[in-house]
């Protein structure tokens, strides 16, 4: 190429829009490669260059930092020395990309697309936090901010995992325990309010308060944890649905699952004694730190928590055992009539001494009396009449 068909550092700054010092900067930091130099030492560019600086200028525009810039461009546009753009690499509007350099600036803006999400994410929760704080009321004020400064710059749940790694009993697989923690953590919400910021703050302080003596008096303590567990995991699958639909505790499925996991647990078999058994365990109900967790917990997410499953199964049994018991009831109850009615009848068939009657004289034979009394005509097949002492 002739170097008259050259353009200099000014020239090519007015066309793309920029200036001069950015124009120096970027070649400088190898994403404009400069074609040649002029006998003065000015640097020379050749006319394709204009359309990668109008990318670098639109990636920029975009917040999108140096290194990834230069990644996009490396993606099939890198101008070496005295090279020219190949055919169908042209950046220009009415030119499309090639399918690589194309795949390697969707990456790129992909994941300052992902960035910019997380960032605002950090300032929704900036907000609804200081929202929060702004609302409380002046005697609560210095507590909220106390608890919501405890949260950090970016709320993280690691606190929380932290938390559940101690919790879960010993001897679940590696796989088994992080399903359980993945389903027992909260996930954050993107835009919260300002309640959800204080639920957070008061889980975050729960879990991070908690002593090891304390996790060892609300831990599980089972024969067979992994059975337990992967049952119990199951069984909340299950009963996630209907949670969703909003009905209430019913038989089914979800809860012969539930009462599976306890009963392979402890090396039993599903009876209905066992389900008494285990009916009277969960009417104690869970460890009032427990109950707290799932019940913060529940506030910063609208899909059912695990906690929530499992009242939802524990109450399911306690209805099935209320309505068997009722049945049961019933039966002895219907039994206890059928008794009280037969006693009736045989006393009703058996009369006492007629009024007038002789001392001593024996009453009328009643229905189905068909033995022969003393007295009685003794004929075969004769009528029985009875006969005067």
């Amino acid at each position: 190429m002739l170097p008259h068909d050259l353009l200099s550092i000014g020239e090519l700054a007015e066309r793309a829009g920029v200036s001069v010092k950015a124009l120096r900067f970027w070649s400088d930091q190898g994403l404009l490669p400069e074609a040649d130099r002029s006998g003065g030492g000015h640097r020379r560019y050749l006319p394709e260059a204009l359309e990668r600086l109008r990318l670098i200028r639109s990636l920029r525009a975009l917040d999108v930092p140096l290194p990834e810039v230069l990644r996009a461009l490396d993606g099939g546009h890198s101008l070496g020395a005295g090279h020219s753009l190949g055919a169908g690499q042209s950046l220009g509007g009415t030119q499309s990309l090639d399918a690589g350099a194309d795949q390697q600036l969707a990456d790129v803006v992909a994941e300052r697309l992902e960035a910019v999400t997380a960032e605002l994410t950090v300032l929704r929760w900036r907000e609804a936090a200081l929202r929060l704080v702004h609302e409380s009321e002046p005697g609560r004020r210095a507590e909220v901010l106390r608890l919501v400064g405890a949260l950090g710059p970016r709320p993280s749940t690691d606190t929380v995992v932290r938390y559940w790694r101690r919790l879960l009993p010993t001897g679940l697989s590696a796989g088994l325990a992080s399903a359980v923690v993945d389903a027992a953590v909260p996930t954050l919400p993107e835009q919260p309010s300002p309640g959800q910021v204080l639920a957070f703050a008061r889980l975050h302080e729960l879990t991070g308060a908690v002593t090891d003596a304390c996790v060892v008096d609300h831990r599980p303590v089972v024969p067979r944890p992994g059975v337990l567990y992967d049952g119990l995991r199951e069984a909340y699958d299950l009963a996630a649905p209907v949670l969703d639909a909003g009905r209430g505790p019913v038989e089914g499925e979800a809860l012969d699952c539930f009462v599976a996991a306890h009963a392979r647990s402890r090396g039993r078999s599903d009876t209905p004694a066992f389900r008494r058994e285990l009916g009277r365990e969960l009417a104690h109900g869970e460890h009032p730190a427990m109950r707290r967790y799932w019940q913060l917990a529940g506030e910063l997410t609208p899909q059912p928590t695990l906690g929530a499953a499992h009242d939802w199964l524990s109450s399911a049994l306690s209805a099935q055992l209320a309505q068997r018991a009722a049945r049961r009831r019933r039966g002895r109850s219907r039994r206890c009539r059928r008794r009280q009615r037969r006693g009736l009848t045989a006393a009703a068939a058996v009369p006492g001494p007629r009024s007038g009657a002789a001392p001593g004289a024996r009453p009328l034979p009643g229905p189905g009396t068909d033995r022969a009394q003393p007295g009685d005509d003794p004929r075969p097949g004769g009528r029985a009449c009875r006969l005067a002492p």
